[in-house]
């Protein structure tokens, strides 16, 4: 269902020239971010699952942390660019055109996914040469970094010195910026005298609002904890509400709370039923 809804968002936004905007252009990316991050996972998942086999390769274990954390990454950054696109769009409404154009967006979307993809590769390279003589059983559903740390004989403490100031980079940084962007948008908001502007600004940001906080929430339920014998344990279910429900449920909020989207939706099945008639 995530596949197939993140799948739909891309190819309505493609279809319909009313819907290349930048917001659903960012929106695209979010989706094509959304199925990225699906299938780093849950392949292998549903493999272990079916075949009762939870064996996974040295090689294929850090291919998945990199990936996991590479999208991760990617998805804070690609947050505050809608955020930043947000901001524009109600503080600066007179030039937002002019300054979201796009060459801007192209910019802005290549930047998220090229910063994502590089600030990671440190912490993963590390991690690939520790030594594991202890166990190879990994108490986690996927290759995950602290599950990972606990299983090593090697010297660990760089690389939770790491781990800090790489999340301090990747997630505080952006939320920081993307809580700015709401600050001033919140303060135009209420500015605005007619119940029907206040209405109309908050609609265009409340999608966006939503899974910022769904994100931020779920990965402060993993990360954010004191350290106890069965962290891990209590981490299983808020990473997998992040790895496989916001991925279903980021197409559910736009779709439902964009009316731009609804109707090219309408559109294209109506379109779809009067072909099949035909």
């Amino acid at each position: 269902m995530a596949m197939l809804g993140n799948l739909l968002i891309i190819c309505i936004v493609c279809a319909d020239r009313h819907l290349h905007t930048p917001m659903y252009f960012f929106l695209a990316n979010l989706s094509v971010l959304d199925i990225c991050s699906l299938t780093t996972i849950m392949p292998k998942l549903l493999t272990i699952l079916l075949s009762n086999n939870g064996n996974i390769s040295f090689s294929g274990c850090i291919l998945q942390l990199q990936c996991y954390m590479m999208f991760l990454g990617i998805e804070f950054t690609l947050l505050t660019s809608m955020a930043y696109d947000r901001y524009l769009a109600i503080c600066n409404p007179l030039r937002y055109t002019i300054i979201m154009n796009k060459r801007v967006c192209a910019l802005l979307a290549a930047a998220s996914w090229i910063t994502g993809s590089i600030e990671v590769l440190p912490h993963t390279i590390v991690i690939a040469q520790f030594s594991f003589c202890d166990s190879n059983v990994i108490n986690h559903f996927f290759c995950e970094t602290e599950a990972l740390v606990k299983l090593s004989c090697t010297d660990t403490s760089f690389i939770l010195i790491m781990t800090f100031a790489e999340g301090t980079f990747t997630t505080f940084t952006p939320f920081l910026l993307t809580l700015t962007s709401y600050v001033f948008i919140i303060s135009t908001i209420l500015k605005i005298r007619s119940k029907e502007g206040k209405s109309k600004a908050f609609s265009t940001c409340s999608s966006h609002l939503i899974v910022i906080f769904l994100l931020y929430g779920t990965l402060i339920g993993v990360y954010v904890h004191p350290e106890t014998r069965d962290s891990i344990k209590s981490n299983k279910l808020p990473t997998a509400i992040y790895i496989v429900t916001l991925p279903l449920l980021n197409p559910l909020i736009y779709s439902l709370r964009s009316k731009e989207l609804k109707e090219a939706l309408k559109k294209s099945f109506s379109r779809k039923s009067t072909f099949m008639r035909l």
